[in-house]
């Protein structure tokens, strides 16, 4: 695509900048990549979540998020939970050599910039590359620096190519327009929330424990630490005083302590099956032991309330509760929340999540929550929180299966 004269004046000054090599945090995984830059840092959390769901849509796709500097990076890094097709990085500095080894390594199919601070010599390496790109989540401040209003022509030219500007204010509409953009072409969009997506299950389990259980109180405990294992059987012994077939599903935070995990459930005297054992509950079974990772989505679907455990005690980072509230799960939790913690507060404040600090405070929680009408107004009210903000991930999600589907054009590329 043509220059314009800031453009070219910029060029000409990144090259003053002192080269810095690139480090590549992993591996360009096969298969289609989705880059996020996450130019923002409040929003990280939101914007993992999208990328959890991005990597929803299809087998191959991998999503690389990148943040602007190192201390980001650091803070990210303790905080998010990647996954295993969801890449971390930081994104390189603006000298058009670091530009390059990055693009050459991980050549991105397409691409999402999240609220503003555009960097130019990424941004047209980007373009010039035929990378379809997807402005979201703008807000006015993110186009208020000294350059935005000494080049206008510079942002507007940054701009132009994009696939979609979507901006979360009437103040960063205007401000988008003000730098030249025409009106038709800047949608103001909810903000950008997490909102939990729906975990995937086996259907045909599903069916069979659902018929095996036939309506029994059930119970989950995810994320379970050694450190809280006491906890959670004293917490399951006490609800059952007042709901005697209450089941638990015991999913342990790692596979590496499941034979103490089995040892100590059979000295507490509960009785014990093991699901990766392919040992169904039957009506003596107390405890449901649930190792593997991909079968929390289903026993989410058959425990009307979770425990998200890794938070009664400190030095972990345990789980978000949007994929527990997704599946139609009261959510209660420790005090130990803090990576997750503005996710925590919205189901909070509605009504969807409660804090219990303690073993007494748990169990009582657990069974005050097998009333079938409190276990539903807290799931009720969790749905509420995690569809916030649903419109536009769905859009986002959307225009990137059909970019990757080469059903998009640049708006430059159009007759």
């Amino acid at each position: 695509m043509g220059s314009s004269f800031g453009l070219t004046a910029y060029r000409a000054l990144s090259r003053r900048l002192s080269p810095r090599d690139f480090i590549a945090t992993a591996e360009r995984p096969d298969g289609s990549v989705v880059w996020l830059h996450a130019a923002e840092p409040e929003g990280l959390l939101a914007i993992e979540d999208l990328a959890k769901r991005l990597c929803t849509l299809r087998s191959d796709l991998s999503v690389l998020i990148t943040v602007p500097n190192q201390d980001i990076f650091e803070r990210a890094r303790s905080n998010l939970d990647p996954q295993k097709r969801v890449h971390l990085a930081m994104a390189p500095n603006e000298h058009p050599d670091a530009v390059k080894a990055f693009w050459r390594h991980w050549r991105p199919d397409m691409g999402i910039w999240v609220w503003g601070h555009l960097r130019p010599n990424l941004l047209m390496q980007a373009h010039d590359a035929g990378c379809l790109m997807i402005l979201i989540d703008a807000e006015a401040a993110g186009f208020d620096s000294r350059r935005d209003r000494w080049l206008p022509d510079l942002s507007r030219h940054l701009l132009e190519p994009f696939v979609a500007l979507m901006v979360r204010s009437d103040a960063a509409k205007r401000r988008l327009e003000a730098l030249g953009l025409p009106s038709g072409r800047v949608d103001l969009t909810p903000p950008l929330e997490a909102g939990g997506y729906a975990l995937p299950c086996d259907d045909h389990d599903l069916a069979d424990l659902t018929n095996t259980l036939r309506g029994r109180p059930v119970w989950l405990a995810s994320n379970v630490q050694a450190e809280e294992l006491t906890a959670v059987l004293a917490a399951h012994r006490q609800a059952m005083r007042l709901s005697h077939r209450l089941l638990l599903v015991l999913h342990p935070a790692q596979e590496g302590f499941i034979s103490d995990v089995k040892a100590r459930v059979s000295e507490e005297g509960f009785r014990l099956a093991d699901w990766a054992e392919g040992e169904d509950p039957d009506d003596a079974t107390q405890v449901l032991l649930s190792r593997h990772e991909y079968d929390i989505g289903l026993f989410y679907r058959v425990a009307p309330v979770a425990f998200m455990a890794s938070s009664l005690v400190t030095g972990y980072k345990g789980r978000s509760p949007f994929e527990a509230a997704a599946l139609g799960c009261a959510v209660l939790h420790g005090p130990n929340v803090a990576p997750f913690m503005p996710f925590y507060t919205r189901l909070a404040k509605a009504g969807a999540a409660r804090v219990v600090n303690n073993t007494d405070t748990l169990g009582a929680a657990v069974a005050r929550l097998m009333a079938p009408d409190q276990a539903a107004a807290m799931a009720h009210a969790g749905w509420d929180v995690v569809s916030q903000g649903a419109d536009l991930a769905d859009r986002v999600i959307e225009l990137v299966q059909a970019g990757l589907d080469g059903e998009l054009e640049r708006p430059d590329a159009r007759p």
